[in-house]
């Protein structure tokens, strides 16, 4: 008799990671490979930040921390939101997590027991919905499109809680795959909404500092009870260094804690080191911003030349998100087929949105310019020769 296995482990993969092993295979086989697939900057962490790696190796003992984070660090990204927002933090209320994943693995545990009801939109980053799976939370998808921006709003929250409660909210503003961001007036609307009906209202803020005209707006300028997930991977480039924050209310602080020794003990304490400097490094850190938007204008201009004709705003990110039902009904297999026979990674749609996705693809541009502009010529050659 075979041995049980949980039924909790049979989640679906993040495909993105599928195609980028596929891709990282064909690269050591000898194939050029262009990666739009993952978004992941191509810049090391800023200079300051690998200096104070280099010091924290030689002066400090690189023990565990205790679970929440380095005060020093807390306090420093307390200071960032002063800062950056114009809101005030307390540092006792910042958690320091491995990576935005640990954070949202907290949070989840800790708002939310299993056969509770959480909305989030779809199309959306798959790790959200996988995750909550896992821990037997229901996921409520929001069927969002051009016509709400990709964006959740009350009106489809009204429909969803027409079959049942909800009892959380995740939003991303900038959002992953779209791009597409959440205004003011709309953030406001939304928090008003889960204040009114008692929803738990998660705000993933990881691509701030993104953006191409509008800043994002922090969830906490309009609600002190919201928990906020950040990282140090996307404008700070520092995927690898599996560093994160959360901003959590105090009904929920000590919870958070207890779960993190138990699940985490700490996060990795090096990088707690070094991260501490990346508040310092706006210019660099700016330039890569820069360097996205010239990606970004490219991808817009060309794709349209070679058939992606319908893409969402991408107003901050980097990424692109394309409409390919003129092309394809099975994004999967045109994106294998686009890597196989262009060397072109990118990521298709059905990892974004189940229902939907295998009408639409994702590109992301964080990539050098060079390597964008090479992707969009083997494109268009590509297309017109199918």
């Amino acid at each position: 008799m075979a041995l049980k296995v949980s039924k909790r482990g049979s989640i679906p993969p993040f495909i993105v990671m599928d195609v980028m092993r596929d891709a990282n295979e064909r690269e050591a086989d000898g194939e050029d490979v262009l990666h739009l697939e993952v978004g992941q900057p191509s810049t090391s962490a800023p200079g300051p930040v690998l200096d104070a790696a280099r010091a924290a190796l030689s002066d400090e003992l690189l023990g565990y921390t205790g679970a929440l984070g380095l005060v020093r660090l807390r306090q420093r990204i307390a200071q960032h939101y002063e800062d950056f927002y114009g809101v005030q933090v307390d540092a006792d209320g910042i958690v320091v997590t491995t990576g935005s994943s640990g954070g949202f693995v907290l949070a989840f545990l800790s708002a939310f027991d299993a056969g509770d009801r959480v909305a989030l939109a779809s199309p959306g980053y798959p790790a959200y919905r996988n995750i909550l799976k896992s821990v037997g939370v229901e996921v409520v998808d929001l069927q969002t499109g051009p016509e709400t921006n990709f964006q959740p709003n009350p009106e489809l929250l009204d429909q969803a809680a027409s079959m049942g409660a909800i009892n959380g909210l995740i939003v991303a503003s900038p959002s992953n795959p779209t791009g597409t961001m959440i205004h003011a007036a709309e953030f406001k609307a939304l928090v008003d909404y889960c204040r009114d009906h008692h929803i738990r209202l998660i705000s993933d803020e990881i691509y701030h500092g993104i953006t191409y005209g509008e800043a994002a707006d922090t969830v906490l300028l309009h609600s002190p009870s919201a928990i906020v997930i950040n990282s140090f991977s996307k404008y700070f480039s520092m995927t690898g260094w599996r560093l994160g924050w959360m901003v959590v209310p105090p009904d929920l602080r000590r919870s958070i804690e207890c779960l993190s020794q138990n699940l985490f003990i700490s996060a990795p304490t090096l990088s707690q080191y070094a991260a501490i400097k990346a508040f310092d490094c706006a210019d660099e850190l700016n330039a890569n911003v820069v360097r996205y938007g010239e990606n970004r204008a490219l991808l817009l201009e060309q794709l349209p030349k070679a058939g992606f004709e319908t893409l969402a705003s991408a107003d901050g990110a980097f990424y692109i998100y394309a409409d390919i039902t003129n092309l394809t009904n099975d994004s999967q297999e045109f994106c294998r087929r686009m890597l196989a026979e262009t060397g072109v990674a990118t990521t298709p749609g059905i990892d974004f949105d189940p229902v939907r996705g295998n009408h639409t693809m994702r590109f992301s541009f964080a990539g050098e310019t060079a390597v964008i502009a090479e992707a969009a010529g083997r494109l268009r050659q590509w297309m017109r020769r199918d």
